[in-house]
């Protein structure tokens, strides 16, 4: 097993110094020699929007899975590191300079926007799998709402149940002030997106505090809520990473497939008023 992660981490590092060559080169030829090259900035821009098309096809990748075209992780690691080598062609394109006029500054802005979401998507694509390995086992998007429901039905089963058990209203009279709310939909979206678990522990707080007045019974069905609370608490939390990782998708793709679009527009811009010649 050691011997897996030192090959894993040394396949790391081959492919982080070839990048950095190529980072190099790439600098050092637009720095240094750039008006020696014929046509330089032409070169950089079909090179970047041969690579933008290229990284574009990886969202066709993961859809058609079975077909002979490597591996989605081999696909995923292309993307990252042509992603960041783009970034040095399109500083490259500019000559290091800020971009003047409107098609200009709009494909710099949209450039960014789409560097800038793809930095958040290999963050959260790293991080967000491992954290919600930390809070149980894979919970299937589509059924949250089922599952959520369930949690509700049982829990106001059991603050109803504890009525003619108990001869008192007390739990299910807390039931409705303090859980109702929180039983009957998705909670606390950015403090379970910022790892924050205030919220949880408040909850369970109020729980604990108000069982300090309740019978045998009645602390027997309490406790059962308060696991009800906690599972539904991790629910949520999964639902939040998950929607995260959706909603991301729905910001990088069309941003993505805006900027090609932009990119083919100032290519036929460039060729009709250079009069055709390239």
């Amino acid at each position: 097993m050691a011997q897996i992660i030192i090959s894993k981490k040394a396949g790391r590092r081959i492919k982080l110094v070839f990048f950095l060559i190529l980072s190099v080169l790439l600098v050092t030829i637009c720095v240094k020699r750039f008006g020696h090259l014929p046509r330089a900035t032409h070169l950089t821009g079909w090179l970047l929007l041969s690579l933008m098309l290229i990284l574009a096809l990886y969202n066709g990748r993961k859809k058609i899975p079975f077909l002979p075209l490597a591996t989605s992780k081999g696909w995923l690691q292309f993307h990252i590191y042509a992603g960041f080598f783009t970034l040095l062609l399109f500083l490259g394109h500019l000559h290091f300079r800020l971009p003047t006029g409107g098609v200009e500054c709009t494909l710099a802005v949209l450039y960014s926007l789409v560097m800038v979401s793809g930095f958040v998507g290999l963050f959260i694509s790293r991080s967000f799998p491992k954290r919600l390995t930390s809070r149980g086992g894979e919970v299937i998007f589509e059924k949250i709402p089922i599952i959520r429901r369930d949690f509700r039905e049982k829990a106001e089963a059991l603050a109803l149940k504890s009525i003619p058990e108990a001869q008192a209203s007390t739990l299910a009279d807390f039931y409705v002030s303090e859980l109702s709310d929180f039983f009957s939909g998705a909670q606390n979206f950015w403090t379970h997106l910022l790892e924050n678990r205030g919220p949880l522990n408040r909850l369970l707080k109020k729980i604990e505090d108000v069982s300090r007045f309740l019978n045998e019974k009645e602390r027997a069905v309490m406790i059962q809520i308060a696991e009800l609370v906690r599972q539904k608490d991790g629910l949520d939390y999964h639902r939040t990473l998950q929607l995260t990782l959706k909603l991301w998708l729905f910001v990088h793709i069309p941003l993505t497939y805006s900027l090609l679009i932009l990119s083919f527009v100032h290519l036929v811009l460039v060729y009709a008023f250079s009069g055709g010649t390239g």
